[in-house]
This record gives structure tokens, C-alpha cells and sequence, in this order.
């Protein structure tokens, strides 16, 4: 045997006998685990309590229920930080951050609820050998319907980082789009006003972000020029309601121009409202049982002048648990929809930009400027569940300037300087000036079963009522004679949901002294509001194709035409409404 053979012998050997001892052991397992035994404050084993985990992202990954002895867990976790929530009915929910998973370690969670205060502690970390685990603690990872194997067969799981290795950063897209038609509310904002066509796609980079891209294109039926508005959003984590986002909107839209001011053979069109505006919104858990959701916006209006202004709003949620929930809130400068939108937690993100979108800024003239509605509100709010029922109260203040309200009929009132053109109809906009409204409320809603409820709200506030003026009184006359008197007012509310045909059915009328002019007060701690006459919402599920759904939607508002304020008297006679007569239909595709 030669020199060389002899060699490649001995290192054939040594490479066999050095792989010897990892073939014969088995793999080292690099996974980890997180225990936990949920207790109420007397000691008691608490059945049924729900534990949801969180990656480092605020990203829901798994879902737990505890069994009758309390216990649960979650296996197989990666080495990373993950969160922990706990909620069970009648206590506090328990949050812990930052639990800190290491390979083939286990966490133990001691979590105490109580009705005030709840708690998580965190037992030390065992040994990195899982030897230490009992067989009852892998009994209940075993019956834990979160973890079980079947679950852990998809190899393209987002929620983990290393199945996210050679993936497609995209994932998770969703869509729609959307043709409407008709009249909206621009005085009051309630009413989205659709260009024409909308659009919004979805999607998750890398399962730790959320990206939303929005649309609005449409041609203004009254000067025939098309008009457009785009939004993109950013989200950290895929749950709008927890997480930081940001998002930058950018609109151009033409305005008619008032009758009889247009040059003769010119078309009906005035100069372009353009918009553009980045805000940014998070949330922050103080304590366990204690919210802080707070943002601002910075937001750029052209319209023959240029304005630039900061809105600042936040909200403050306490939890006490079966005892109820108190929140504060607070806006500056104009409604922060981004606020309200994240209270409506049943909402679709993408209908959420599409509400935004729609919601153009409040602007009107005052002796021919260009000025902005801008809300200063300060409101508190209780609310607590008492069986399938819930019960609440609210309480508000409001400062409100360059107040815009639509004024229809003859238009020859006052001087063009004090009007701007409508968007969709030939009525025009009156700034009212400025002036102080307060308010209070209470309500009841009554869940019939899943799909069906009926709610009762109810209060007092400030309504708008004018003095005699002259019928050549000027705009600046006329905001004078207005001044702010209290109002009881009382909104009925039922929703359903018809079995076979699916179709979701709203329907509500609202009550109070239509002989005086009710600025609409949207909360920020009640989902219950003010509505003015009768108003019927419907949305009808279609049959779809290629993976496509549909919907048909249809909404009549005011249908009664009240709440409207005579200004003026004789032939020359006005009405001023902040609730339009109004019927909007549309169809969205989803897929």
C-alpha cells in the first residue's frame, strides 16, 4: 500500500470516529417554550381565560385558552422577545412585555387577575435542557389546541423569522375596489364623498409591517375636470388598533364656481383645491390596565391662499374591569379621523383609508379668505357591559371656528367674497362663524343575538339659533345673530343582519328641535352619536367570481329634510343645514 493510500485511510477513519457521537445523540433542540398558570387574586384556578401572544412586533402569532386547572402554554417558539396577554371576564386584562425566550428554555408566567389591578411575574429561567418540565406541563402543551403539530405543518408561516427565509416578502395582500355615485354631506362630513371610483390594496412585508395604498378618481360632475386623492400608510404591526402607522395623503380636487360669477363662454370651473398632509399615530400601555393612543398631523390646504396647520389629539383609556372603562379625549384644529376610525375596532383597514380619503377639509370664505373649520374638544366618557347589554355616558366641550354649514336656495343673500361652491350639488357653503358648544349624553345598546342590536342614546347640547336680521343683512350681520342655545335631542338605532340573503340592514332616526341648527359632534369615546331625521344604510352581499366578492351599497340620509334653519325672510329666503338631504349609492369588488 502506498504513501498516499495510507494516508487517505487514516483520514477516512478519523472523520468516522469524529462523527460518532453526533449520529449516535440526537439533535439539540433550539426551540423554547412559554408557560403559565392564570390565578385570581383569592388563589383560584381561572378556567377559559384567553392568552394571546405577541411577537416583538406587536404581531398576533397564537391564541390560548387555559384549561381547569388554569395552566396553558405555547411550545416550539423561537429564540426572541414575545408579549402576553391575558383577558378574562369580570377581571382586569394582564399584559407583560419583553418576556424573553431563550433556545430550549422555558418561561413560567405567574398571572394573578383581579378586578383593579392584574399582574404577570415572571419565574426564572430554567436550565437551557427542558428536563425540567413535569408531565403535567406537557400534558398541557399537548391538549393545547394553539400548539398543536398540526398547526406547525405549514413551512411559509410568516410569524417566524426563520420561515420567513426564502419567502416572498409580500404576503397577505388583500384589495378593493369601489364605484359609487351620488350625493354626500361635505357641511357635516358624515357622508363619505367618493369621486367616483375608489381603490385600496394591502399587503405584509416580511409579516412585520403593513403597507396600505389607497385611491379616490373621479370627474367633478358639475365642471367636468377629473379630480384625484392618494393615500399611503405604514403600520408596524398588522393590528391597526395597537400599533404605530403613518400615513401621507395628498388630494387635488376642482371646485365649481358659483353661479352667475363665471365669465360668459367659460367653463363652470373655479380654482383647485389641493391638499397634502402626513400623520403619524401610536399607542403606548402606561400600565395594564391603562391606554395612552395620542398622534398629530401636519397638513398643507391651497386653495387661492395657502394655509399650513398642526392638529394634535390623544386618548386615555383606563380599564377597570367589571366595573367599566373611563376614557379622555382631546383634538386640536380638525377631527382626527384617524382617532375615531381606530375605535370602530370592527372596521376593515383598508375601509378605513377609504373613510379618510374621503373626507375632504372643511373650508369656506370669510370675506374672501380661504378658511378652515378647526375644533378644539375636550371629552370624558364611561362605559361599562353589563351582560349583552352596554351602558353609556358622555360629556364634551367644544370650541369651534369658521364653522362651515351648507346653505341652499337663491344664493343672492350674500356677497360671493362669503360663499364657496359645493363639490357634488349647486348649493354653496357659509362659514358661520365662531362660538362655544357643550354637551352631554347617555345611551343603552341592546345586543338581539350576534348579528342583530338596537341602541337608545339620548342628551342635551348646543343648537344654533338666529335673531330677526333684515333681509339686506350682510354675512357679518348674520354671524352675529346667531348664538348658541341648549337642546335636548334623542337617536334611535337598530342594525340586522338577514339570514339567507346576508343583506345588513341600518336604520336610525334622530330627534330634537329641527327649528335650530345642530352642529353634529362626533365622539371620541362612545361609538354612539347624534343623527339628525331618518336614515336607512344597506349592504348586500352579491354573488362573486375568480375569488372575488361583491357588494352593493346603498345609504339615504335625511330623508325627511329637517334640521334646517331658515335665514332670511319674504322671497329672498335661504335655508343653512349641517345635514343635507342626501341618497349615495355604490359597488365594491373585494378580493
Amino acid at each position: 500500500m502506498s504513501f498516499r493510500h495510507t494516508i487517505a485511510l487514516g483520514l477516512v477513519a478519523s472523520l468516522a470516529t469524529a462523527s460518532l457521537p453526533l449520529s449516535a445523540g440526537s439533535a439539540p433542540d433550539l426551540s423554547g417554550q412559554i408557560l403559565g398558570e392564570v390565578r385570581s387574586g383569592g388563589g383560584i384556578a381561572q378556567m377559559g381565560a384567553s392568552v394571546l401572544l405577541y411577537n416583538r412586533y406587536e404581531q398576533l402569532i397564537r391564541h390560548a385558552m387555559t384549561n381547569e386547572s388554569g395552566k396553558f402554554g405555547f411550545d416550539g417558539l423561537s429564540p426572541d422577545v414575545y408579549s402576553v396577554r391575558v383577558s378574562l371576564a369580570s377581571f382586569v386584562p394582564a399584559v407583560r412585555r419583553n418576556i424573553e425566550v431563550l433556545a430550549g428554555a422555558e418561561r413560567v408566567l405567574n398571572i394573578n387577575l383581579a378586578s383593579v389591578l392584574s399582574t404577570i411575574q415572571l419565574a426564572p429561567i430554567s436550565a437551557p435542557t427542558a428536563t425540567l418540565m413535569s408531565d403535567e406541563w406537557k400534558w398541557v402543551l399537548r391538549a393545547s389546541q394553539s400548539t398543536r403539530p398540526a398547526l406547525r405543518l405549514l413551512p411559509n408561516n410568516p410569524s417566524t423569522p426563520s420561515a420567513r427565509t426564502g419567502a416572498s416578502i409580500f404576503s397577505d395582500t388583500t384589495g378593493v375596489v369601489r364605484v359609487s355615485a351620488g350625493g354626500g354631506d361635505q357641511s357635516g362630513g358624515d357622508v363619505q364623498q367618493d369621486l367616483g371610483t375608489a381603490f385600496g390594496v394591502a399587503t405584509s412585508i416580511a409579516g412585520d409591517s403593513r403597507v396600505r395604498v389607497s385611491g379616490n378618481l373621479g370627474f367633478n360632475p358639475i365642471s367636468g375636470l377629473p379630480s384625484a386623492s392618494f393615500r399611503a400608510t405604514y403600520a408596524r404591526a398588522s393590528d391597526l388598533t395597537r400599533g404605530a402607522q403613518v400615513a401621507v395623503t395628498a388630494r387635488q380636487v376642482y371646485l365649481p364656481t358659483l353661479a352667475g360669477s363665471a365669465t360668459p363662454g367659460s367653463p363652470m370651473i373655479g380654482p383647485a383645491l389641493r391638499t397634502a398632509s402626513m400623520t403619524a399615530v401610536d399607542r403606548m400601555d402606561v400600565a395594564d390596565n391603562l391606554h395612552l393612543e395620542y398622534g398629530a398631523s401636519l397638513e398643507s390646504i391651497s386653495y387661492q391662499d395657502r394655509l399650513n396647520y398642526l392638529s394634535t389629539f390623544g386618548r386615555v383609556t383606563y380599564e377597570m374591569g367589571q366595573n367599566g372603562t373611563v376614557k379622555f379625549g382631546y383634538s386640536s384644529a380638525t377631527d382626527p379621523q384617524e382617532l375615531m376610525t381606530r375605535e370602530n375596532e370592527a372596521s376593515e383597514n383598508i375601509n378605513r383609508d377609504l373613510l379618510i380619503l374621503s373626507k375632504l377639509p372643511r373650508i369656506s370664505r370669510r370675506d374672501g379668505r380661504t378658511r378652515v373649520q378647526r375644533n378644539q374638544n375636550y371629552e370624558i366618557g364611561y362605559a361599562i357591559v353589563d351582560g349583552s347589554r352596554t351602558y353609556s355616558a358622555t360629556a364634551f366641550v367644544d370650541d369651534i371656528s369658521n364653522a362651515r354649514f351648507f346653505l341652499s336656495g337663491a344664493h343672492d343673500m350674500f356677497a360671493a367674497d362669503d360663499l364657496l361652491a359645493d363639490l357634488s350639488s349647486r348649493g354653496v357653503v357659509f362659514n358661520a362663524g365662531n362660538f362655544r358648544r357643550s354637551g352631554a349624553s347617555i345611551s343603552a345598546k341592546q345586543s338581539l343575538g350576534d348579528k342583530s342590536e338596537i341602541a337608545i342614546s339620548a342628551g342635551r347640547a348646543s343648537s344654533l339659533v338666529a335673531h330677526e336680521i333684515g333681509a339686506t343683512a350682510s354675512a357679518e350681520e348674520f354671524r352675529t345673530a346667531l348664538h348658541a342655545v341648549p337642546r335636548p335631542w334623542v337617536t334611535v338605532r337598530a342594525s340586522t343582519e338577514l339570514p339567507v340573503l346576508g343583506t345588513h340592514l341600518s336604520a336610525s332616526y334622530g330627534w330634537t328641535d329641527f327649528r335650530t341648527l345642530v352642529p353634529l359632534h362626533y365622539s371620541l369615546t362612545s361609538r354612539e352619536n347624534q343623527e339628525i331625521g331618518w336614515n336607512v344604510r344597506m349592504r348586500q352581499p352579491l354573488p362573486g367570481f375568480g375569488g372575488m366578492r361583491m357588494e352593493a351599497v346603498a345609504e339615504l340620509r335625511n330623508l325627511l329634510a329637517q334640521g334646517y334653519l331658515p335665514v332670511g325672510s319674504g322671497e329672498r329666503r335661504d335655508v343653512l343645514t349641517n345635514s343635507p338631504r342626501g341618497v349615495r349609492g355604490g359597488l365594491s369588488f373585494i378580493f
